[in-house]
């Protein structure tokens, strides 16, 4: 199953994403005489998604399939949601970033840091190079989005707590960091600088999460690519070890880490490219030249 948060009538839906176009959530409510809640997050938190993900794999994709759906030229994405509880980031994740930044790759442990919610922009939104930065860069990542509470998980029960991946473009103050690695928080946590959406796919739609393709890509141009199974700690390890750091919460977010940041300036496009997903786009804004 495929979800998208989307705008419409001045508000920020939860909707079925289909061969078709968008179905609300609020349509197929109306037509099953459901409560599902209309919010992604609320789906999430709620413990709904399993729910939904029950009918639609039971008889309910044939039925989106021939409801009227907002045509896909139509839909305009919103991000997934916005308040996320947490934003587990995940550095030198693949040996050939560590590379690229002149890093030893982490040998025994994630180098994980956490940013705010207010940086959190969606699909078509500008990422916006702020004023203290003269090189900042962007990266692809796959993205993990919890779906229950969980604490202390072992590695091979962690897709039982998933409700699903999506892509992210995850950005830098490189000049900031480069400073001091002190400075990582600040770094990562400017406005705009996690873009996430716009597709949630849950993961009975993936036949194997480790063969997934993540790629980064400027301009129309892949920069840099690689395979999840080439993560120094692939996706059951992190779930399974941030469970062992604090709590995770549903709605929750890991974002893996990226092939190969890319400086990224004024006019630029810039795009998360994952396997079988819907590509994530923003477009790049300096701020310095606004003025």
């Amino acid at each position: 199953m495929r979800l998208a948060t989307i705008k419409l009538n001045g508000k920020e839906v939860a909707s079925l994403i289909t061969s078709k176009g968008a179905v609300p959530i609020s349509i197929i409510n109306e037509k099953l005489g459901k409560n599902w809640a209309e919010d992604m997050l609320e789906i999430i938190e709620r413990g709904q998604l399993m729910e939904i993900n029950e009918w639609f794999r039971n008889g309910g994709r044939e039925k989106t399939e021939e409801w009227k759906a907002i045509p896909k030229e139509q839909i305009v994405y919103a991000p997934l949601y916005r308040r996320p509880r947490k934003i587990w980031g995940i550095g030198l994740n693949y040996v050939e970033h560590a590379a690229d930044l002149a890093e030893k790759a982490p040998d025994e442990e994630p180098a994980s840091f956490m940013r705010p919610d207010t940086t959190i922009i969606g699909h078509l939104d500008a990422i916006k190079i702020p004023v203290q930065s003269q090189k900042t860069t962007a990266e692809s990542e796959l993205g993990i989005i919890i779906g229950k509470i969980c604490k202390d998980v072992e590695r091979e029960n962690w897709l039982e707590y998933v409700a699903g991946f999506t892509t992210i473009i995850d950005v830098t103050a490189e000049d900031i960091l480069r400073k001091n690695p002190r400075y990582l928080t600040r770094a990562k946590s400017f406005d705009t600088f996690f873009s996430f959406g716009p597709i949630l796919v849950t993961p009975d739609e993936i036949e194997d999460v480790l063969k997934l393709k993540v790629a980064t890509v400027k301009n129309g141009e892949i920069y840099a690519q690689n395979t999840v199974s080439n993560m120094k700690f692939p996706p059951d390890f992190l779930v399974s070890f941030h469970s062992k750091v604090m709590t995770l919460l549903p709605g929750d977010i890991i974002s893996t880490g990226t092939p190969r940041a890319v400086q990224i300036n004024d006019g630029d496009t810039v795009e998360c490219w994952i396997d079988g997903f819907e590509p994530l786009i923003n477009k790049v804004i300096d701020l310095k030249l606004k003025k």
